[in-house]
């Protein structure tokens, strides 16, 4: 009996998985290093690229984009109201939660 093209797809998709993980933890790496050398540069890219590649794999494991984008806007409004420490020193939390809601309301991007 020959392999099923559904079988295919699901190890494809476990190995997309397994490659996006390896990626993470690259991209954390990079980040502290860019971090300890203070190349603003770098952390900004290996940020950019933690972000993208924690909503990759989130889809590969069947959580949609906006589903990650509500439960990141819930988690911050629960720590805001836990007065969590980030918040109460800086406002960070809800300076992030006011930007993620204004995008939100500006709409889709073109294309």
């Amino acid at each position: 009996m020959g392999v099923k093209l559904r079988d295919i797809g699901v190890t494809k998709n476990l190995r997309v998985i397994e490659w996006l993980k390896a990626e993470l933890v690259e991209s954390v790496a990079a980040l502290f290093k860019s971090l300890m050398r203070g190349g603003e540069e770098a952390a900004r890219d290996a940020l950019a690229t933690i972000i993208i590649t924690t909503y990759i794999l989130g889809r590969r494991v069947g959580i949609g984009f906006k589903d990650i984008d509500r439960k990141v806007q819930d988690k911050l409004r629960l720590s805001i109201r836990e007065a969590h420490e980030v918040e109460k020193w800086y406002g960070d939390l809800s300076g992030l939660l006011k930007y993620l809601e204004e995008n939100k309301a500006a709409g889709p991007y073109p294309g």
